[in-house]
């Protein structure tokens, strides 16, 4: 052991036994040379002994346990100390806006705790009507769940100005397509997200709730450079309705949902045009009277038109033991390991809520099956597809 610090460890001992005389001789001896340390010892002898050098203290740690604290001499051995546990990172949920052609939109962004540096993947998350950023974050637990696995998760807020009871306008015909509305402001947003944090682009998500997943899938349809997967819950097809009134009707029946596939016009020497959804996972319980679940097969349509698909169905039960389950997955070759173009979960006895969701939160069953964890599942599988070219990233 270096002797500077045998002696202040001698000097703290002494100071604790309450020998304030040797303590002092000691921490002179320490700091400074032999013969000025007996002189100024002895003068302070004549002072009452009162301490008046600088003290290093030494903490308690460093002796450990008070029968193992070191004795004086060559001899002596101290304990190394004992560092506190770490405790694992916070995340940070920030409150900003941002401004579109839709106007301006408060929203909120969690970044999660220890992956500085680290470019991870994005997760957009849509709240339904009467909710917010909060309640839709504690009832989908998704905060959790991004500071355990390492990504971020934005939620754009409705404003009541747009809609008096914050319901995103996936209805209205300007709120339906790329470049317009509503999906050109949120996928704004989430580039905005892109170009201010390290974000993996070819890991970049959507999902919502009732008419946050309405707008999920619109963004599915128009944006498949953008986001590389969807996840829709409780949602409305595309274009299902043009109005507040084929809304409502659409809502209570499904009939007149229809799948409407757009074709986008590329440059002669890009790759050649491709049209449909970003892979889907869709979620719906059949106790639903808010959104009849005849919508969730409309919603699946385009992302299941090719004939070629082989779908594969089984059945579950949820964690908790209450709510068994439907699950269709589909995939372009019958080999179980190939790549899903969809996923269906049909949640016997759900209403309309968040399956498998917090009870904190506003429309959530905890009762069912994770939705939250089945969709990021879902969405670790499905990076951005190659075919999805530069030729979309001129448009707004």
């Amino acid at each position: 052991m270096h002797p500077f610090l045998r002696k202040i460890l001698d000097a703290t001992r002494l100071t604790r036994q309450g020998r304030i005389a040797e303590a002092t001789a000691a921490i002179q001896a320490a700091v400074l040379p032999s013969e000025q340390a007996s002189a100024h010892v002895a003068s302070r002898h004549q002072a009452d002994d009162v301490i008046d050098v600088e003290v290093l203290e030494v903490p308690d740690e460093a002796f450990g346990p008070a029968e193992t604290a070191p004795a004086s001499g060559d001899d002596a051995v101290v304990e190394p100390a004992t560092q506190p546990p770490v405790e694992p990172a916070e995340g940070r949920f920030i409150e900003s806006s941002f401004t579109g052609s839709a106007g301006t939109h408060a929203f909120k962004l969690f970044v999660p705790g220890g992956y500085e540096g680290d470019a991870l993947p994005l997760v957009v998350m849509l709240h339904g009507c009467t909710q917010d950023p909060d309640d839709f974050a504690a009832g989908t637990q998704m905060n959790a769940i991004a500071q355990e696995q390492g990504f971020f998760v934005l939620y754009p807020a409705q404003t009541q100005r747009a809609n008096a009871t914050r319901c995103w306008n996936w209805f209205s015909p300007q709120h339906q397509r790329r470049g317009s509305g509503e999906p050109a402001l949120i996928a704004g947003m989430t580039r905005h997200i892109l170009q201010t944090h390290s974000v993996d682009r070819d890991r970049v998500y959507v999902a919502g709730l009732s008419a946050g997943g309405a707008m999920a899938a619109i963004l599915a349809r128009e944006y498949p450079d953008l986001f590389a997967a969807a996840g829709v819950h409780s949602g409305i097809v595309p274009g299902g309705a043009s109005d507040v009134a084929s809304a409502f009707a659409v809502m209570r029946t499904g009939r007149s949902a229809t799948w409407s596939l757009p074709t986008f016009t590329m440059p002669t020497d890009a790759a050649p045009p491709t049209q449909g959804s970003a892979p889907l996972i869709v979620f719906h319980g059949d106790a639903d009277t808010t959104v009849a679940i005849a919508n969730a097969d409309a919603v699946l349509a385009g992302a299941i038109a090719d004939a070629s698909v082989v779908a594969t169905t089984t059945q579950g039960m949820a964690a908790t033991g209450e709510r068994a389950f439907r699950r269709t997955v589909w995939r372009r070759d019958a080999a179980a390991d190939a790549p899903s173009v969809a996923e269906h979960w049909v949640v016997h006895g759900s209403p309309h809520a968040w399956s498998g969701g917090d009870a904190s939160g506003s429309y959530t069953d905890p009762a069912g099956p994770d939705a939250s964890r089945e969709m990021l599942r879902f969405f670790a599988e499905h990076p951005r597809a190659a075919v999805v070219t530069e030729a979309f990233e001129a448009s707004p």
